[in-house]
């Protein structure tokens, strides 16, 4: 999807709840292309978290203080109705987005190299405090492969930026492998977002 002010485009990787548009989501993920420096749209009640994953880099400025994001995959978080623009330091870049409408979702985001387990929290049956925290994994392969087992069973093998949702009442642990790098985002829906 282009943006509105030319500047790149956009692939939607993941929305909560599915198939729900700009004004109803709780949490969105996506990759941009950010062809050209520039101003970004305003999001008010929507927190960012922008990690750059291709490129040399851009610097942000949200309400005035400048933030040099150099370096890949290192997230920033921001508030989306922060006046907020963009220079690319050295050409394009592409830069993988969480938005979360404030008050109806969370999320963390963490690189990861090498290999360790992700862990879809389940919720508890009476809906109980047990089951705070994140409820769904997103694995996003950023650089190189990335592999997904579930009981030591091949489960899924990711490119770069494919991706894989975990989800649901009986999603298990699963062991995550990269040769690169990967994203993995846990995302946590409060209120009625609730499945």
């Amino acid at each position: 999807m282009p943006w509105s002010n030319g500047g790149g485009v956009t692939r939607e990787i993941a929305v909560h709840p599915p198939g729900a548009g700009w004004d109803a989501f709780a949490w969105r993920v996506s990759l941009a292309d950010v062809t050209r420096d520039g101003p970004y749209s305003p999001l008010p009640g929507v927190r960012r978290i922008l990690t750059v994953v291709d490129g040399a880099g851009l610097e942000l400025t949200v309400d005035g203080a400048r933030q040099l994001l150099p370096d890949r995959c290192r997230p920033f978080a921001f508030p989306g109705a922060a006046a907020t623009g963009s220079r690319l330091l050295d050409g394009p870049v592409v830069n993988l987005n969480v938005m979360l409408r404030e008050g109806r979702a969370a999320a963390t985001v963490e690189m990861v190299r090498g290999s360790r387990v992700v862990w879809p929290r389940r919720r508890p049956a009476d809906g109980g405090a047990e089951g705070a925290g994140p409820q769904e994994v997103l694995v996003v392969a950023v650089e190189g492969c990335t592999r997904l087992a579930e009981d030591g069973a091949h489960r899924a093998q990711l490119e770069r930026f494919d991706a894989a949702l975990l989800t649901g009442p009986d999603a298990a642990a699963a062991g995550l492998w990269t040769d690169g790098t990967a994203a993995v985002i846990a995302l946590s829906a409060a209120g009625p977002d609730r499945d």
